[in-house]
């Protein structure tokens, strides 16, 4: 997870704040103190870090926390509302008020840009949208043929340079071929350099003056730390960005760059990259980022996964076998199916309050090993046995040990968790069915 070292500094710290019944001015400082440090290890701007900690200070001194009945979680409270608004209180999306709405790229090379691209690309056209690629790298060998392989994986049309094309040219036909085909969002992808210099800049400038883009973002690695900081000033100052896109944040420990980017550019993060695969890509909620650095979870984000991956129609007959007593073991395999379809099960766990250490102590490797094998021991019962496990005996658990490549103990082991699972969910739906549920994860986090 980004920013992981800071979140485990941030969870030591408050929960020693958390266990003292009275904080006096001096705990507070010592906690300002190690705030301090975890903020700067975690590569945030040293004069962001000064500001954020006098904020907090500030209020965390008050009459009304010192003197409340849980001062520790208050200053909890005060850093999470804080955090939020150094990030920027709520995410932004992408405007789209004129047709075609023209979004341009920029960036140094090595970024991820074009391959932000087809995220992009991707995400608008899931959301409906009539996408048009237009390629302007003409510096980076090979780049538009890369832009090119994407656009054609995700089936959007691209308008490519021509062989006497200069970067305006490329323009100006992808402005008459999107207005001709009546496209609702044109992505510029534009050209790279290895670092900052006058001529990007110059060029770049140019074509903002002749695209009059609704959106600028820059695309910057949040690997690079105070780099993409001060890289995303000297883009801001020079060609004026309206937002940022972060990349490389699923490899990255410290990554302040989420923290320091707003309160130094103005430009809020609206996108950031968790991945090389076009569907690892999300919008930034300042929110839900502040909730998983404090170890809070992220309970919306788990939703909107487990919507995306149980549909209403199967949740509502799950619902009704498991208000009849008729949920089997068939059903459980089939709901190990679509769990797996929702990716890592470590950034689930990172999801869910209070799971964070399980999803360090489990790798997805064991979480994926255990599957495999939970799996193999359903597909190894009868159709008979899934529906009706309570007819499967001694004999029973040595033939689908044996056909499943596993012992006895793992099959008793597995039907005993899938008892207690089955209660569990019969419990939470009420057992009458006054207490509806959207999907089985929404039910459990709704519980708890």
């Amino acid at each position: 997870m980004i920013l992981e070292n800071l979140s485990k500094r941030f969870d030591a710290l408050f929960n020693t704040l958390r266990g003292k019944g009275v904080l006096t001015e001096q705990n507070i400082d010592e906690a300002m103190r190690e705030i301090r440090l975890a903020l700067l290890e975690a590569d945030v701007h040293f004069k962001v870090v000064k500001a954020f900690v006098d904020d907090v200070r500030k209020k965390a001194v008050g009459k009304e926390v010192l003197g409340s009945l849980t001062p520790g979680q208050q200053v909890v409270k005060i850093v999470y509302q804080e955090l939020c608004l150094l990030m920027g209180e709520k995410s932004l999306g992408i405007s789209m008020q004129e047709n075609p709405t023209k979004l341009m790229l920029v960036g140094l090379q090595g970024t991820g840009k074009t391959t932000t691209a087809g995220k992009l690309g991707r995400y608008f056209k899931q959301q409906g949208k009539k996408v048009l690629f237009i390629a302007t790298d003409l510096k980076r060998p090979a780049a538009c043929e890369q832009l090119q392989t994407l656009a054609k994986s995700i089936d959007v049309p691209i308008v490519m340079p021509r062989p006497e094309d200069d970067v305006f040219s490329v323009i100006e036909n992808g402005l008459a071929i999107g207005k001709a085909q009546g496209v609702d969002l044109l992505i510029i992808d534009t050209a790279g350099r290895v670092s900052v210099d006058s001529d990007l800049m110059n060029e770049l400038a140019k074509m903002k003056a002749r695209l009059s883009p609704q959106e600028v973002l820059l695309v910057a690695d949040a690997m690079t730390g105070q780099t993409a900081v001060n890289v995303a000033q000297s883009f801001h100052e020079s060609v004026g960005i309206t937002g940022i896109v972060l990349t490389k944040t699923e490899g990255d420990a410290r990554g302040g760059a989420i923290l320091s980017i707003r309160a130094i550019t103005g430009a809020q993060v609206k996108f950031i990259g968790t991945g090389e695969k076009l569907d690892a890509f999300e919008v930034f909620h300042p929110d839900r980022m502040a909730s998983q650095i404090l170890g809070m979870g992220d309970v919306l984000s788990l939703v909107e996964l487990a919507e995306k991956n149980f549909s209403l129609e199967q949740t509502a007959l799950i619902q009704e076998k498991v208000r009849s007593d008729q949920f089997t073991l068939e059903d459980f395999q089939a709901q190990i199916k679509q769990i797996k379809k929702m990716g890592s099960l470590t950034k689930v766990f990172e999801m869910i309050p209070g799971m964070r250490g399980m999803a360090k102590m489990t790798s997805d490797d064991q979480m994926d090993k255990e599957m495999c094998h939970t799996e193999a021991i359903l597909s190894s019962m009868t159709k008979i046995e899934r529906r009706n496990p309570d007819i499967i005996n001694g004999n029973r658990r040595k033939r689908i040990a044996n056909g499943s490549g596993t012992s006895v103990q793992d099959i008793n082991r597995l039907l005993k968790q899938f008892s207690e699972a089955k209660k569990m969910f019969k419990t939470m739906s009420g057992g009458n069915g006054t207490r509806g549920w959207k999907n089985p994860l929404r039910q459990i986090f709704s519980s708890t």
